[in-house]
């Protein structure tokens, strides 16, 4: 539209029911936008929120494990690494040694990388293995952060309950199957004996009349 006075561009936007947007104040000239300012905001808004949403604020946990570490235990601490991954926190994973271990750390290097390799679907190694006076340390990072919504967690729901029903049917279906087979099979089984019963019958009164 080019350089045009206030009072144009003001009556210009009141007859297109718009509102006038300074939007480069410090220009020179400045400049104005005739925009709808309410659906302005509303976008305005709407971004900010996506901003927020995919912005990154990603904590560090920590999870400590000692050396000799039975199954058990080792298994509840990787389902605590794993929620930490699963939630788009990085995790900090600290062996921590005792005694004649720290002039072998081999052995809280290969643990750590056996955790590594347990929790891959979710993280990855962002610090390798490293000791640091009595401990070692790696720092594992989500690979991506799962959010499941509430209707996603519907559908997999629905999902579930439907395999379950499909596989209830499926069995109640082979029951009803072997039921039947196995009720076929005795009824053969006396029409068999009934038959052999009437045929022994027959031969019995055939050898009377030849006597």
């Amino acid at each position: 539209m080019g350089v045009i006075a206030t009072s144009v561009a003001l009556n210009l936007a009141k007859e297109a029911n718009l509102d006038l947007v300074e939007v480069a104040p410090n220009a020179k000239p400045p400049v104005a936008k005739l925009i709808d300012y309410g659906k302005f905001k509303y976008n305005e808004k709407i971004k900010a929120r996506e901003a927020r949403r995919n912005q990154s604020t990603a904590e560090i946990k920590e999870i400590r494990f000692r050396l000799k570490i039975d199954d058990h235990d080792f298994d509840v601490k990787k389902g605590h690494v794993t929620r930490f991954l699963n939630g788009g926190d990085k995790v900090k994973v600290t062996i921590m040694l005792r005694g004649r271990e720290i002039s072998r750390p081999i052995g809280g290097v290969e643990l750590l990388q056996r955790l590594a390799d347990d929790v891959e679907e979710y993280g990855t190694v962002e610090s390798k293995p490293k000791q640091e006076g009595r401990n070692i340390i790696m720092t594992l990072a989500p690979k991506g952060k799962k959010v499941h919504t509430q209707s996603e967690q519907r559908r997999r729901g629905a999902e579930s309950r439907a395999e379950r029903q499909a596989r209830q049917a499926a069995r109640l279906a082979a029951k009803q199957e072997s039921q039947a087979q196995a009720a076929a099979d005795a009824q053969s089984a006396i029409s068999q004996k009934t038959s052999d019963k009437k045929q022994t019958s027959k031969e019995g009164s055939n050898a009377e009349d030849e006597n």
